[in-house]
């Protein structure tokens, strides 16, 4: 079902799993996995989304499910392209066949090349935008949380997504220090994936990877150790098998994943400057993307730094909320006198393309 909506501003999460769409008035419209079905044979979309994501490991030769987003970046321009039309156009209609092409801002990882950054750019113009906003996901995620990003204020925002973590130290509108590394979420499903093969000679797929992530992954002692079970291919025999898999090896499964993402908030925090790291220490470090959804994930970070780490109400929604209310800061008084002063190259980087 296609919405009618052409009036509307639209922020894109355009996340290496999974897309989501805000609507100016109407909120989050629009989650579904980035994930493409194509016929070789004929080079056309089959599906998109979440049929896609179900043809994941199961097509035959001439069609293949294949994600254009890898670490945050694009891929795939050409099919990255007609994904975002398609999900454009799900979620107001086709704007451009009435003149109301749409404003849309969409997030990057703040790490990316001037290239990247371009190519995000094109891909969302050719997908139907009139003018775009190109915005790091650290301050999207910030806006999202509900924290004011305009004030002289330290704020720390970790958000954790499907292909990269961004770490990132906000004040006046604009980010101080920040890092950003390619451990995510996928990284987790790949983890658990080859923890499953060297301690159980046991096979499975992402999804199932995914699935013990979310439902037993921890970062932290669980005080009730939970478990589930899992079948996959037997790699001695071929056949299939059913285990049983508990949280404590999946905590040793993403300990390195996990110790990674707290050393680079610990390195975040070292390069901040004293008046920003005891605004940090007051107010503490806010958490968003699915990836901060892991258990105990913000107790270790706690542990390790001592500040309060917090996760963001609707967490994996934050910097889509943030991406499309980031237009109204953007060109607002305040936000284009922050944005066009640029006090170091990084904030000079929150501009918009016309």
């Amino acid at each position: 079902m296609f919405n009618l909506n052409f009036n509307s501003d639209i922020g894109i999460d355009l996340g290496t799993a999974t897309v989501l769409v805000y609507v100016k008035g109407q909120g989050i419209v629009l989650k579904e996995p980035s994930v493409v079905a194509i016929n070789k044979d004929t080079n056309s979309i089959l599906s998109v989304g979440e049929e896609a994501r179900g043809m994941l490991g199961r097509t035959p030769g001439n069609i293949i499910a294949i994600r254009p987003l890898r670490e945050g970046v694009i891929s795939d321009y050409d099919i990255t392209e007609r994904m975002l039309k398609y999900f454009i156009t799900k979620a107001i209609g086709k704007p451009a066949l009435f003149g109301m092409k749409p404003q849309i801002a969409v997030c990057v990882p703040s790490n990316v090349t001037e290239v990247e950054r371009r190519a995000v750019e094109d891909a969302t113009r050719q997908a139907g935008a009139r003018k775009v906003f190109v915005i790091e996901e650290p301050i999207a995620a910030a806006i999202g949380a509900g924290i004011d990003i305009s004030r002289a204020c330290g704020s720390m925002v970790v958000d954790i997504g499907g292909g990269t973590t961004d770490v990132a130290v906000i004040s006046l509108g604009g980010t101080v220090v920040s890092q950003s590394i390619k451990i995510a979420g996928d990284n987790f499903d790949e983890a658990i994936v080859r923890y499953m093969r060297k301690k159980h000679n046991l096979l499975i797929g992402e999804r199932s990877a995914e699935e013990l992530k979310i439902h037993i992954g921890t970062a932290f002692d669980r005080t009730i150790p939970v478990s589930m079970d899992v079948r996959g291919r037997n790699l001695v025999t071929g056949l299939p098998r059913t285990i049983t898999v508990t949280s404590d090896e999946m905590m040793e499964a993403l300990n390195e994943s996990v110790a990674a993402i707290v050393e680079t908030v610990h390195n975040v925090l070292e390069n901040t400057p004293p008046e920003l790291a005891s605004d940090i220490a007051d107010r503490g470090i806010v958490m968003t993307g699915g990836g901060s959804l892991l258990y105990g994930l913000d107790k270790i970070i706690t542990n390790r730094t001592g500040i309060n780490a917090i996760i963001a109400e609707e967490a994996i929604s934050c910097v889509a909320t943030g991406t499309g209310q980031y237009i109204e800061f953007a060109t607002s008084a305040i936000g284009s006198e922050l944005i066009s002063r640029g006090t170091d190259k990084k904030s000079r980087r929150h501009r918009y393309y016309d």
